[in-house]
């Protein structure tokens, strides 16, 4: 299969593009950077991936581009987007990523591409850059309405809306949205960020994703057998504390309806649809 990835300079895509090399795909990756340059949330550049692979610069707001480099493609992954809200206007991160999810939907349209991967967030319902968090029920499921408040969440939940637009129009197109949280190596290096059992903390959930769990879900998205537009929570089982979930929801969410058990330290997400959709496990720690 050859497979764009956007973003592919970034650690996300950088990482699935790997993944996709050592599983025989051919790749098209692009980006705004070009290929020698570090990748643009900071850090060194990434290591060079061997295998069959393009690399192509440009912008996600650059449509006919977009479209010239998906030719020949089989499938694309959408990683690019601006990560987090605060960093830069509230305008251009609602902006690029609302514009730039919808030209890659849209030039994969153009080219008859039918399997699309995007990563979205658990911020589309409101979550980490809310004021205060505000929850209906544990685990929370796909089914969860959205109270964001700020341009990043928001984006993502357009981002969910134009796949559901385009698979309207173009039947035949598979769409998954990834709702991701603080992508991350390790659980080790998860609670780094998330050990505090405060109320500021508790807006994440104390959740994360594992890279590699990441990476699996992207690449198993484009071969599941599902129709339409589908949204996955890709979240680890666990959270980052040892205290039980259980204690943790009483003591910060108190009278809030437990829907399923949340045995343990339990993650607070419920991510059985991609579990039993997509054939994909997160690994624990």
């Amino acid at each position: 299969m050859k497979i764009a990835i956007t973003g592919g300079r970034g650690r996300i895509g950088h990482a699935i593009a790997e993944g996709a090399l050592a599983k025989g795909h051919s790749v098209v990756s692009i980006d705004r950077l070009e290929a020698s340059q570090p990748p643009a949330e900071g850090g060194p550049a990434p290591s060079p991936l061997e295998g069959d692979i393009n690399h192509v610069t440009l912008d996600m707001a650059d449509y006919d581009a977009l479209v010239a480099a998906f030719a020949g493609c089989d499938a694309v992954i959408h990683m690019a987007a601006i990560p987090a809200p605060f960093r830069h206007p509230d305008h251009e991160v609602h902006n690029n990523n609302v514009v730039g999810s919808y030209n890659v939907l849209r030039a994969a349209a153009e080219h008859g591409i039918l399997r699309v991967c995007q990563a979205s967030s658990v911020n589309a319902v409101g979550l980490s850059f809310s004021r205060e968090a505000h929850f209906d029920y544990f685990p929370i499921d796909e089914k969860h309405p959205t109270y964001t408040e700020e341009p990043y969440g928001l984006s993502k939940w357009i981002c969910e809306a134009q796949a559901d637009n385009l698979v309207r129009r173009y039947a035949d197109m598979r769409i998954a949205s990834m709702r991701f949280h603080l992508v991350i190596a390790n659980r080790a290096l998860a609670r780094e960020h998330f050990f505090e059992e405060t109320v500021e903390q508790a807006k994440h959930l104390w959740a994360y994703t594992r890279t590699d769990a990441a990476v699996s879900a992207c690449l198993l998205s484009l071969t599941a057998d599902f129709t339409g537009h589908e949204v996955f929570y890709i979240v680890a089982p666990d959270t980052t504390l040892e205290t039980p979930t259980l204690d943790l929801a009483r003591r910060f969410f108190p009278n809030l309806p437990i829907r399923k058990p949340l045995e343990g330290n339990a993650s607070f997400f419920d991510s059985s649809k991609a579990e039993r959709m997509l054939g994909w496990t997160h690994p624990r720690g």
